[in-house]
């Protein structure tokens, strides 16, 4: 089911890349129901904090009418930031499905993990590596036309 929800967090991040956003994705999936989607909006609103993990979590959280998202997998496709595994931290998401890690500035097990320290009052599951190639080819074709321009 990992590399099922995986391809649909993939179709987000082709919706961001269509509009020259960062190429990420999320979706959540809660007792096998996606019931969120996002993908990175940065540019286009303007806002820092409109990445693809916490527009799925805004999502979530008002379908869920509450802020806890127990019972829930986040799929997205390039490894979370530190905001971003805040949120999912904050929001007590169960499992985070992680396509391609970032090496730069991923914060579930690159360069730090906040998910899994058992310092903080929530803790999630992380696995990594579904999809893998197909969700850094996006982020490397995105990033190679950039530099082109």
């Amino acid at each position: 089911m990992d590399t099922h929800y995986m391809k649909l967090a993939l179709q987000e991040a082709e919706k961001a890349y269509s509009k020259g956003e960062v190429p990420i994705g999320a979706i959540i999936v809660r007792k096998g129901e996606v019931i969120a989607k996002g993908y990175n909006l940065r540019e286009s609103l303007k806002d820092a904090t409109a990445h693809a993990e916490v527009i799925a979590i805004q999502e979530a959280c008002k379908k869920a009418r509450g802020w806890r998202l127990t019972d829930s997998t986040l799929y997205v496709t390039i490894e979370p930031c530190p905001m971003c595994a805040g949120s999912i931290i904050q929001s007590r998401i169960d499992r985070v499905v992680i396509g391609a890690m970032d090496l730069k500035g991923g914060a579930c097990g690159s360069v730090v993990n906040l998910l899994e320290n058992k310092g903080f009052n929530h803790s999630c599951e992380v696995v990594s590596g579904i999809l893998e190639d197909q969700c850094a080819d996006i982020m490397k074709k995105f990033f190679k036309e950039l530099r082109q321009k």
